[in-house]
């Protein structure tokens, strides 16, 4: 996997991005977030994080016509893709997961007009003010993008968990009989 690097963010703080400044720009930043340091993901993941995963993303920012005339709005595109190691639920091995992230944001004033508009909007919504922690807004994507019960399509082992004692184990389970094996016999009667 290619090495981390910083985020090439030319004149903008990625951490703390001026989204208006970088609307009316039209700019594109676009770089690399090592795996380790999204600490909340990582909370997810199975096992130690290797320390050359990294996340790639990209963001756009552009100005856009407000709805039945109003003012324009900032509005930012936010890509990220990167593969983790999540526990399968059924092996309890590590599942390598693809995570995908392919969102528009629109922002508004502040959190308090974000928390007012979220409800009646489809849109995702951002706060201009306190800038926001472009990082932890992609985090935040990824961890939405984490799947419910993550499996291999085929695990490769016994679960890991149990190891071979699973195996001895089924060996002496005993074999119960059919619940319907009683009525078989019934239907061959006479």
């Amino acid at each position: 996997m290619a090495s981390a690097q910083k985020p090439s963010t030319g004149p903008f703080n990625f951490r703390r991005l001026d989204a208006q400044r970088f609307a009316q720009a039209g700019d594109i930043l676009a770089g690399e977030i090592p795996l380790a340091d999204l600490a909340r993901l990582g909370e997810d993941l199975h096992g130690p994080i290797d320390p050359q995963a990294v996340v790639g993303w990209s963001a756009r920012g552009e100005w856009r016509n407000g709805t039945t005339g109003a003012a324009p709005e900032v509005w930012l595109h936010l890509q990220a893709r990167g593969e983790v190691p999540l526990t399968c639920q059924r092996c309890l091995g590590a599942v390598s997961t693809e995570l995908s992230v392919d969102r528009w944001f629109r922002f508004v004033a502040d959190e308090a007009t974000a928390e007012a508009q979220d409800d009646d909007c489809e849109e995702d919504l951002l706060a201009l003010d306190p800038r926001p922690d472009m990082q932890a807004v992609v985090e935040d994507e990824l961890i939405m993008e984490l799947p419910l019960v993550p499996m291999h399509e085929q695990c490769p082992d016994t679960p890991a968990a149990l190891g071979p004692a699973a195996d001895a184990a089924m060996d002496e389970t005993p074999q119960r009989p059919h619940p319907f094996a009683a009525l078989q016999k019934l239907k061959g009667r006479p």
